[in-house]
This record gives C-alpha cells, sequence and structure tokens, in this order.
C-alpha cells in the first residue's frame, strides 16, 4: 500500500496524539518522536510493497498465464506475499 506523505504525517499525529493523550509516554522533543513514528510507519510499508512486488513477480513468472484477479491467482498471491513478509521476520 502507498500512502502520501500528508498522509503518514496525518496517521503520525493521531498516533502521536494518542499516546499523549491516554499518558502512555512522556515526550521530551516531540519533533523527534513525531520523525520517529513516521519512520516506523514508512519502513512497515515499504517491507509490504517489496513483499507485493515479489508476490506478483513470482506469479508472472510462472510457466502458465493466470489471470490477475481471478481465484487463482488471489490464492497464489496470498502465498506468495505471505511468504515474502515471513521471510523479513
Amino acid at each position: 500500500m502507498r500512502l502520501s506523505e500528508d498522509r503518514i504525517s496525518h496517521i503520525s499525529h493521531l498516533i502521536f496524539d494518542g499516546i499523549w493523550d491516554d499518558d502512555l509516554v512522556d515526550f521530551t522533543d516531540d519533533n523527534k518522536a513525531l520523525k520517529e513514528i513516521k519512520d516506523v510507519i514508512t519502513s512497515f510499508f515499504a517491507v509490504e510493497e517489496r513483499a507485493e512486488d515479489a508476490a506478483r513477480t513470482k506469479i508472472r513468472s510462472l510457466s502458465r498465464h493466470i489471470p490477475e484477479g481471478s481465484r487463482e491467482w488471489e490464492i497464489m498471491y496470498k502465498k506468495y506475499f505471505e511468504e515474502e513478509l515471513a521471510k523479513t521476520k
């Protein structure tokens, strides 16, 4: 999933505010905390994006054509996507 910088910033502020409002953390540097939250969100989605690209590449490399959106394609995609995510853990 690709998110714009504005969306990532918005989500980061929501997380920041939620943590602050629930009195879970006292930040010594608000800007540094927001940057760290943004970095974590960006890294998370980068891992998913790489797994998605790898799964699609594997399906395209099969000897027979599997139409995207078909039940078989969805099953293969889920399998390959989960395999790729497991590699990152």
